[in-house]
């Protein structure tokens, strides 16, 4: 179990992180999520070791770690740009902490080949320098380095950020498939929304130094608890202006001057011209007129004029169009699905 109990971290007059208070479970796949330079790496950074906090007190069990050197955190870290060593093989790389601490050479050829079959790294590439590797076999072998020596946590900063987009996806799913075979606690760094999704039993959005939730991702998603986290994450359609001009039809929402409203682009319906649907006691519909429509292959997102807005939603069935410009169609949106925020 990590604690963070009561964290300030200051550099000269600047706050980057403010009076932080959470838990991460042992075991766990726990994210920091957030724009750049909100302190979520500042925060990680902290934990490690390198960065000491200006006031509060983290706990590894209930152990107070603050004030430790780094290398007697039993924590291990990947950087965003792996740091490997580029003249080394892959297995002198592997290897580099064992020989650190002394151990048995036989013993250390034994965890090498072990972490590295778990990584999917085969003989032929533990001879290579890294240099020679591609920018996923690198991010492997840092991996590969930071376990050999058994951790109690891993820490891993931005890094697939560096892959192309095909890659990041593949690697997503095999960090994931290593953390749970390991079952190593883990705190992951990223502001990649959709990467945080998949990965994480459990987020943390960071926003300006401050933490806005922490939750599930699907609770992060469906259930965001500000409007910073639900505009970060995902994509939203702003309904205020339909909702101040009909109040009378969205009559299930807590209507006030300094609420703001929402809604996810997938939650919202669509029907042609003609074409039959039934509203439920909770829907609400508009009429509107298509303006445009971008194709991704299994989905297809289409803007619709409603009013004086733009509204926005994707769709895995295509519209029957002649002409997206005069094509008329009938909106429909789920007030349970409306997200309010002060």
């Amino acid at each position: 179990m990590i604690t963070f109990k009561n964290i300030t971290i200051k550099f000269d007059d600047f706050v980057a992180a403010k009076n932080l208070n959470f838990q991460v479970k042992d075991g766990e796949f726990f994210t920091f999520l957030g724009p750049s330079g909100c302190g979520k790496t500042t925060t990680l950074r902290s934990l490690v070791g390198f960065i000491h906090p200006a006031a509060g007190r983290i706990y590894v069990d209930k152990n107070d770690i603050t004030d430790l050197p780094t290398e007697k955190r039993d924590i291990k870290m990947v950087f965003q740009s792996y740091a490997l060593f580029p003249t080394m093989t892959v297995y002198e790389n592997i290897a580099f902490g064992p020989k650190v601490n002394k151990a048995n050479k036989n013993d250390i050829k034994q965890r090498v080949h072990e972490i590295a079959k778990k990584v999917d790294l085969n003989e032929k590439q533990l001879n290579k320098k890294v240099s020679e590797l591609s920018g996923g076999q690198q991010q492997r072998v840092a991996i590969a380095r930071a376990l050999i020596n058994k951790p109690s946590i891993l820490v891993l900063d931005e890094p697939l950020s560096n892959l192309d987009a095909k890659l990041r996806k593949q690697l997503r799913n095999e960090l994931k498939s290593l953390q749970k075979n390991f079952g190593i606690t883990t705190i992951y760094v990223t502001h990649d929304q959709e990467e945080a999704l998949t990965l994480s039993d459990r987020i943390a959005v960071f926003n300006d130094g401050e933490i806005e939730q922490i939750g599930t991702p699907e609770e992060i998603y469906e259930h965001s608890a500000t409007k910073f986290v639900c505009n970060f994450i995902g994509d939203n359609n702003q309904l205020t202006p339909l909702v101040n001009k009909y109040p009378q039809k969205f009559n299930q929402l807590k209507l006030d001057e300094h609420t703001e409203f929402y809604s996810r682009i997938e939650k919202l319906k669509v029907f042609s011209a003609g074409q039959p649907f039934q509203l439920t006691e909770d829907e609400i519909s508009f009429e509107g007129e298509l303006i445009d429509s971008e194709y991704y292959g299994i989905y297809t997102k289409y803007s619709i004029k409603v009013e004086n807005i733009v509204i926005r939603t994707i769709l895995t069935e295509n519209i029957p169009v002649d002409s997206i410009q005069s094509q008329k169609v009938t909106v429909v949106l789920n007030q349970k699905n409306i997200l309010q925020y002060a």
